[in-house]
């Protein structure tokens, strides 16, 4: 067969493949992430310490946002890449077309759920009195653009799994373009405080959906017909299996979220710190981190399309090679991110607002403490990827829950009882190294198995 006409994946060097996938896809995380680093920076500095908390409060809306488009957007990009490694081309447009179904129809469900029952949700998700009123605006106008965000994020991973990630980037680069221009318009020259954060969001993920759309007309290697937009239960089913280790993280990081939450609340007010002080420096430094965590998962992102092509193609060297080379990229940007927050916590803090003696106490605290084990998390959510590509979703899922449901959830509850709101800080970093620690396990033995495949077919 022609070179030129084999599939990208299965024929370039790895290094050159993780470059073309993986910087595309950190691009567009980073680009995801402004989104709420945009608003809490503008928010910040135009309402203060009660408005970041309340985007705090929000934000485990927006993660389930996040975990829908991961379940259809990384389940159908895994669904169709090992589909077209084993050359069965007609399956692997029928998995793209469900998932891009499933991913708006996902996200409508979600706003029509947080439209009705806002108020009980802020509640529950730890909203004081003095914060409610705030997230109420914020949230209220923020879930009319749940479908377009599911979609728009989902759909990016489709996008790069037909083979064109930069153009998955520049759908994200163009949401975030916007709503950086409009945050200060509305927020400050309109002078729509946190209604004006809110709309600014939503249009551009309006236009990052629009883009997406667009492709999905046009795509790269497959075409696209209205028999592959009905929804069929072997295909549905196979793309969220393999989506489920990517939802169930985010879902558990939402959970941690609420409990969190909930606890810096109770805790702050028996602490000289207050109710709001935790939850507003919490929210802030969750979303710097954020920042670290979508190049690491950008990462992951990269590998996908390149580990799911070549193990359904049978080619185990090269799966092997792209884990090797993208856990050390990882592990390089979690050594960094480690060093960063433990020399500059105030001045990352300072970039968000002013804030009492107590605020830039507790947030200097809380970088160095609960985020003293950045140097090792890279190695959790390439390897939870990793699982998925290659088709074994049991063992991804259980790895995506190790650090947040297994160890954190049960930490940020029993440590408190005993410290106080400090035992929040310290459960962080136990989570971090057992997390760590399981994936490292998992891995070694998962790979002993792929040689053992590589000789049987050599």
């Amino acid at each position: 067969m022609n070179r030129k006409k084999e599939n990208i994946l299965g024929v370039l060097p790895v290094r050159q493949l993780i470059r073309q996938f993986a910087v595309p896809s950190i691009i567009a995380m980073l680009v995801g992430a402004l989104y709420n680093i945009v608003d809490q920076f503008f928010i910040g500095r135009s309402i203060g310490e009660l408005g970041n908390a309340a985007t705090n409060v929000a934000f485990p809306l927006t993660t389930s946002c996040t975990a829908l488009a991961l379940l259809m957007g990384i389940g159908g990009a895994a669904s169709f890449n090992l589909a077209m490694g084993r050359k069965e081309k007609e399956l692997a447009v029928h998995y793209m077309g469900n998932a891009a179904v499933l991913l708006f129809s996902s996200g409508l469900i979600l706003c029509v759920a947080a439209q009705i029952f806002l108020t009980p949700m802020l509640r529950f998700f730890g909203a004081p009195d003095s914060v409610l009123g705030y997230a109420i605006t914020y949230t209220r106008i923020t879930s009319v653009g749940f479908p377009f965000l599911v979609y728009s994020t989902g759909g990016a991973h489709l996008v790069r799994a037909d083979g064109t990630p930069r153009y998955a980037m520049l759908c994200n680069l163009t949401g975030a373009v916007i709503n950086t221009i409009l945050d200060p318009l509305f927020i400050f020259g309109l002078q729509m405080g946190m209604a004006g954060a809110a709309l600014a969001t939503i249009l551009g993920q309006i236009a990052a959906a629009g883009l997406i759309f667009k492709y999905m007309l046009h795509c790269k290697t497959v075409t696209l017909k209205k028999n592959h937009l009905i929804i069929k239960a072997e295909y549905a089913l196979r793309i969220m299996s393999l989506g489920l280790s990517s939802f169930f993280n985010q879902i558990a990081m939402m959970i941690v979220q609420v409990v969190l939450n909930n606890s810096l609340k109770y805790y702050g007010a028996r602490s000289v710190y207050g109710e709001s002080v935790p939850l507003a420096c919490v929210g802030i430094i969750t979303k710097v981190n954020m920042l670290y965590m979508s190049v690491v998962i950008g990462l992951a992102q990269g590998l996908q399309p390149i580990a799911g092509f070549n193990y359904g193609a049978e080619q185990y060297g090269r799966v092997r090679e792209v884990y090797r080379r993208t856990i050390c990229y990882a592990l390089t940007v979690s050594t960094l991110a480690f060093l960063l927050f433990q020399i500059f916590p105030r001045q990352i803090i300072s970039a968000f607002g002013d804030g009492s003696d107590e605020y830039f106490l507790f947030a200097v605290q809380y970088f160095r403490i609960y985020l003293f084990a950045t140097f090792l998390n890279g190695i959790q959510p390439v390897t939870s990827t990793f699982f998925t590509a290659i088709g074994k979703p049991v063992k991804g899922i259980f790895l995506s829950l190790t650090r947040q449901i297994l160890f954190l959830l049960p930490l940020i509850v029993l440590f408190p009882l005993f410290m106080g709101i400090d035992g929040i800080m310290y459960a962080g970093p136990i989570a971090d190294l057992a997390a760590g620690a399981a994936a490292i396990l998992m891995m070694l033995a998962e790979m002993r198995k792929i040689r053992g495949l590589e000789q049987e077919t050599t």
